[in-house]
């Protein structure tokens, strides 16, 4: 009699990751994959994060196949175009890059921008600059247009045309049950308010259309003082902006500059008070107001000069390569004499100080005219902005900077409003204190939004929004 053979069953085991690959057109990158040490950094160096795997977006399609499949596998979904404002690392999450969603469209007739995900502000400034116009970019035209305006936005043009976020018409964004929308005035009106200024907890932003202007030269620059006069140049800075016009947007600053070959040899290991500001108006006015320096003592350096607008970074010249830092913030009500004792004290290089600067922006103007229903952004009333940012070489040195920035905080607390700009917040202190970066009733509004778009809390590692 012949014996029936047992069947031999095989078992395939499907790999997620390779499951994914063959559902995008972007890479699925793994912790075995040679790309995954690089395509794991931050611009900070201080984050050191390790997601399941990462996903480099080509096109929109892909982030609603990556949102849909981290549901499936029950994974947090990280988010990064250029690697800043890193608040939380993306530890065993899925980390979405957005660096090629490159699209940009100028229209000059209407003075708007589509802007995709991946786009640093550099390209947008030469695309608009080219036919006459300009976007509300920041400090640094290296930093992501559309992580940047999430958080608000507040550059050289701040106080002539408002925030960032204030010039958003749309975004196209992925929601967490992976459909991709639009939010506008018009379309999914409540999501568009909270990612006017609410960060990126509410969705995946993956282009944005945005406002122009018509700015193409400015008059700006620094005044460079000795250190030892900072007083009195701060109390002249806080004369000269309390009747300012809103074509100025400026700020003084305490800057130490260490003492390494980078920087030139005058201001190398040298610290100054610097006043610095953009003038969005006619040149002759510009001159005119810096005449109220000049007149008063000649600075060290004065490179204030008429320059095309496309030239704005070298106002601030903010670092490009990445770089381990520590940045801090807070909103003043006033520069009162004790809160300028207190920034020199704490600030200045002599003094002990290990900040590379201590910088206050003067607000308002268009910024404080906005109505709060027009997005989430809060604290608009508030006048000076502090920003403190320090090089962190070591975790120790990152101890050392926190503590004394607390200490600064601790003796500015009369001054204080108690809000802060979440744009200039990272790590512990940016999930610490991010309902301070909205008006009570902005941030209620934000934690039901969240509870809508977001129940699960998935996208937990940008400005963390608690679902309500």
């Amino acid at each position: 009699m012949e014996l029936l053979q047992t069947p031999t069953i095989t078992t395939f085991v499907v790999d997620p990751w390779a499951d994914l690959q063959g559902r995008v057109q972007g890479r699925v990158i793994t912790p075995a994959d040679l790309q995954y040490t690089a395509a794991r950094q931050a611009w900070n160096l201080t984050v050191d994060q390790y997601p399941a795997a990462i996903v480099a977006a080509q096109e929109a399609a892909d982030v609603v196949t990556a949102v849909r499949f981290a549901r499936e596998h029950d994974l947090g979904i990280a988010v990064q175009a250029t690697g800043h404002g890193n608040v939380r690392p993306a530890n065993g999450a899925l980390l979405i890059l957005t660096a090629g969603l490159d699209t940009l469209r100028i229209d000059p007739a209407r003075q708007t921008a589509w802007v995709g995900a991946g786009l640093k502000w550099q390209r947008v400034l030469d695309a608009a600059q080219a036919v006459g116009l300009a976007p509300l970019l920041g400090s640094s035209p290296d930093v992501g247009a559309v992580g940047y305006t999430l958080g608000g936005g507040m550059g050289w043009l701040g106080r002539k045309y408002g925030l960032s976020a204030d010039s958003v018409h749309a975004f196209e964004v992925v929601t967490m049950d992976g459909q991709l929308r639009r939010a506008s005035a018009m379309e999914n009106s409540d999501l568009f308010w909270g990612l006017r200024g609410g960060g990126g907890s509410l969705g995946i932003v993956t282009s944005m259309e945005i406002q122009l202007y018509p700015v193409t030269t400015v008059y700006g620059g620094n005044l460079f003082y000795p250190i030892d006069q900072a007083q009195a140049v701060f109390v002249r800075y806080r004369e000269w902006v309390a009747n300012a016009p809103d074509e100025l947007t400026s700020s003084i600053v305490i800057m130490n500059f260490p003492p390494i070959p980078d920087v030139p040899e005058p201001m190398r290991g040298q610290s100054f008070v610097i006043v610095r500001g953009c003038y969005a108006g006619p040149v002759a006015e510009g001159e005119k107001l810096l005449q109220l320096w000049r007149a008063w003592q000649t600075p060290l350096i004065d490179d204030f000069k008429p320059m095309p607008f496309s030239a704005v970074a070298t106002i601030s010249a903010e670092p490009i390569d990445p770089l381990p830092i520590f940045s801090t913030g807070a909103w003043l009500r006033t520069l009162s004499d004790e809160a300028i004792a207190t920034l020199i004290r704490y600030g200045a290089a002599h003094n002990g100080s290990p900040l590379l600067f201590a910088e206050v922006r003067h607000a308002g103007g268009a910024i404080a005219r906005v109505q709060p229903e027009a997005g989430a952004y809060s604290n608009r009333s508030a006048n000076h902005l502090l920003h403190m940012l320090g090089i962190v070489p070591t975790p120790e040195a990152g101890i050392a900077l926190r503590q004394h920035t607390d200490q600064v905080k601790s003796a500015l607390q009369p001054d204080l409003t108690g809000g802060v700009y979440m744009n200039f917040l990272e790590g512990e202190e940016s999930r610490q204190r991010v309902s301070q970066g909205f008006t009570p009733a902005a941030y209620q509004r934000l934690t039901t939004l969240k509870a809508v778009y977001d129940g699960e809390n998935r996208l937990a590692y940008g400005f963390n929004i608690t679902p309500a």
